[in-house]
């Protein structure tokens, strides 16, 4: 068996524990020679740095002859962890360095949500979008000086009553000029619903005036449903629609639509209307565009008879027709 390590050390005369390689003194307890290094055994005091005593007497022997002191070069004690505690160096683990980063995090986080104020959530409001007024008919579209349209529908609305017809030239509305489709429907957006406004328009190259009321669109919707589910039906006149030609020559002062067919033994043509006539007016409307002259003639009671104004060969005509109805 390997004996015990022996933890014993010389002594000096007065007592003092000395190493044995060099003689130099040793701190009680110590276990390495801080001048050579030279170590006694295991012992539980841990050597860690050489610290050398500059006039430290030098033993030779048992007798002391002079102060010790070691060289500059001398070999400090070889250090190793090796037998001794492991010093624990104080400090955060990985993951605690992790935790401390978020609650950094979170912390700001905070702190800029209190510098930016409570975050009160608002319920949103949704206000209605305003009602437009509605002037009674189709669409509007571009014209030279302002805007026009095709048709004035249905029969009750504010166009209609005012006396415009399809093919007018609207100008001015409410005293605002008009130059394009999109200004006249933003004046209608702007206009209060029931609201009575001038209008100045172009017809045939006159300018007219006349006095439009504005309705909404409930009641836009509620007329057309009236004349959609008349009794007394929707006229007929016998005419093939999609054969018509919409005639204006301001030199002869010719306005109207011209007929280009004619159905056999239907009303136009057993009361006297020919091809080729030009209808300038249907029951005291102006007529300036097909679309016009077919609505007018829907509108028409059947069986009443309808004076129709024509231009025949230059000459100027007024035809009475019994309308017919639509099946």
């Amino acid at each position: 068996m390997d004996s015990p390590p022996n933890y014993s050390a010389p002594a000096d005369q007065s007592g003092n524990i000395v190493c044995g390689q060099c003689g130099a003194p040793m701190p009680q307890g110590m276990r390495f020679c801080r001048a050579c290094g030279n170590r006694l055994g295991e012992g539980p005091a841990e050597y860690t740095e050489t610290v050398r005593f500059p006039n430290a007497p030098v033993a030779t022997g048992a007798r002391f002859t002079a102060p010790f002191t070691p060289g500059m070069n001398a070999p400090l004690a070889p250090q190793t962890g090796r037998g001794f505690p492991r010093r624990h160096r104080p400090g955060f683990a990985g993951m605690t360095w992790l935790w401390i980063v978020l609650a950094i995090i979170f912390a700001t986080g905070g702190g800029m949500s209190l510098l930016k104020g409570p975050n009160i959530s608002r319920p949103r409001i949704f206000a209605p979008a305003p009602s437009s007024s509605y002037f009674g008919v189709n669409q509007f579209t571009n014209a030279n000086g302002g805007v026009t349209f095709k048709v004035v529908k249905p029969p009750g609305s504010p166009a209609d009553k005012a006396g415009l017809v399809g093919g007018d030239i609207i100008t001015t509305f409410d005293g605002r000029s008009v130059k394009g489709s999109d200004e006249m429907t933003g004046l209608l957006r702007q206009t209060p619903i029931g609201k009575t406004v001038e209008v100045i328009y172009l017809r045939d190259g006159e300018t007219k005036k006349t006095q439009l009321t504005t309705i909404s669109k409930d009641e836009f919707d509620r007329l057309q449903e009236v004349f959609d589910n008349r009794p007394a039906g929707k006229g007929f006149f016998g005419y093939e629609d999609n054969r018509t030609t919409e005639i204006s020559i301001p030199e002869t002062k010719t306005y109207g639509v011209r007929i280009d067919y004619l159905y056999p033994n239907n009303p136009a043509i057993l009361f006297g209307i020919k091809e080729k006539d030009i209808i300038t007016e249907f029951d005291g409307a102006p007529i300036r565009t097909s679309a016009e002259l077919l609505s007018r003639i829907k509108r028409a009671i059947p069986d009443q008879i309808i004076k129709i104004v024509v231009i025949r060969d230059g000459q100027r005509f007024e035809v009475p027709v019994r309308m017919g109805k639509d099946d």
